[in-house]
């Protein structure tokens, strides 16, 4: 059995003001993958520096930042079989007009002017993943449970529930 991986997932700005939190939600779930934590937060510019460590001293860094902090974000954490790529393919590329239709990307995202509003982040590697995940949620903030098929028939699957 393959390992089972935790992600982080950012709804960011344009599409929370936009209402597709529940859209973007639901397609996860509808993957058969599990939110373990959730909340929506305003990304301050000292967590945003933070997050986009990796990129101080790039041209596009300051937008990132701006772009970031404009407005409230869902963050959440979201666990299944090779989560990782498995968001990372249904979020598609990064730059919208690059992203496949069907992808989050794809659907959602808009180039206005010289501004890219991809509506969705998720982390690119395990190692990614773990610092993102520390960054925005403390242990207590992320659970485990299982899912409905294991919780109503666990006698028969031998689930441990």
């Amino acid at each position: 059995m393959e390992e089972v991986e935790r992600t982080l997932v950012i709804i960011k700005p344009d599409a929370v003001v936009r209402g597709l939190i529940g859209e973007i939600i639901s397609r996860f779930e509808r993957k058969g993958l599990k939110i373990v934590g959730m909340k929506m937060i305003w990304i301050n510019r000292e967590l945003a520096e933070k997050h986009y460590e990796e990129h101080k001293g790039k041209p596009f860094f300051n937008a990132l930042i701006e772009y970031i902090t404009k407005a409230p974000v869902v963050v959440m954490v979201v666990e299944g079989r090779h989560a990782i790529e498995v968001v990372r393919r249904m979020a598609g590329a990064t730059d919208p007009k690059d992203a496949a239709p069907g992808t989050i990307r794809g659907d959602y995202g808009l180039e206005i002017g010289d501004a890219i509003y991809n509506v969705i982040h998720a982390s690119d590697s395990k190692e990614s993943a773990e610092r993102e995940i520390n960054l925005y949620f403390k242990p207590e903030e992320l659970f485990e449970y299982c899912k409905a098929a294991d919780w109503f028939y666990k006698e028969k699957r031998k689930a441990k529930c």
